[in-house]
């Protein structure tokens, strides 16, 4: 934790609700884009996400600072989108391609396809869209586990911090779930271009 988050943490703690906007600023973006990635609606995680910073408001007194700050506030974003989940019974519906509407406007969930050729950028979208189905039939936590692992980039040591695991345990869960990935992909080889190839090796489907 840097000095600057240490500060801001302390006068939060007294109260000071302009140090706790300073700290709402720092790390939003983060975790909008985990309840983003796992709930597939922009409103509901918008929803979601002053829902996670309403529960560290009220709990970061007892936040225990041997533990990293962020972690801490990612690991109840994760929980507030797997108890919101469970509590819904819905799955991850929404295309990685489809156009999310927000405040600054229209984009995408996935980066834009480069491809020249419209044969390309169809075969690309078939296969996004694939991935998307396969993704949404994952259990909840191994949704979770990819998504912090292959979507937002976490480490092994952080995933243990965030859902309060070892790192065996957070290693074993990527490697099933990544695998299930895999199984379900195979079943829709039949989308994918000749070049694709499902290897262990590449980040993101290992």
């Amino acid at each position: 934790m840097s000095e600057n988050e240490k500060y801001l943490l302390q006068l939060a703690r007294k109260g000071d609700v302009e140090a706790f906007e300073q700290l709402v600023d720092k790390f939003q973006k983060k975790v909008f884009n985990i309840t983003l990635r796992m709930i597939g609606n922009y409103d509901d995680a918008s929803e979601l996400t002053q829902e996670v910073f309403i529960k560290i408001y009220r709990s970061i007194g007892s936040f225990k600072e041997e533990a990293q700050l962020s972690t801490w506030i990612y690991r109840i974003a994760t929980n507030v989108c797997l108890d919101e989940i469970r509590k819904r019974k819905i799955k991850w519906i929404r295309s990685l391609d489809e156009e999310i509407h927000g405040e600054d406007g229209e984009y995408l969930m996935q980066i834009e396809d480069s491809s020249p050729t419209p044969d390309k950028v169809l075969e690309n979208k078939s296969l996004k869209e694939a991935v998307n189905e396969a993704v949404e039939s994952l259990p909840e936590k191994q949704r979770l586990i990819i998504v912090l692992r292959d979507m937002q980039g976490f480490s092994y040591e952080e995933i243990s911090s965030i859902i309060n695991k070892p790192v065996g345990t957070v290693k074993s869960r990527i490697n099933r779930a990544r695998l299930q990935l895999k199984e379900i992909l195979l079943k829709k080889r039949e989308l994918f271009c000749e070049d694709f190839v499902i290897d262990n090796r590449k980040e993101g489907l290992k």
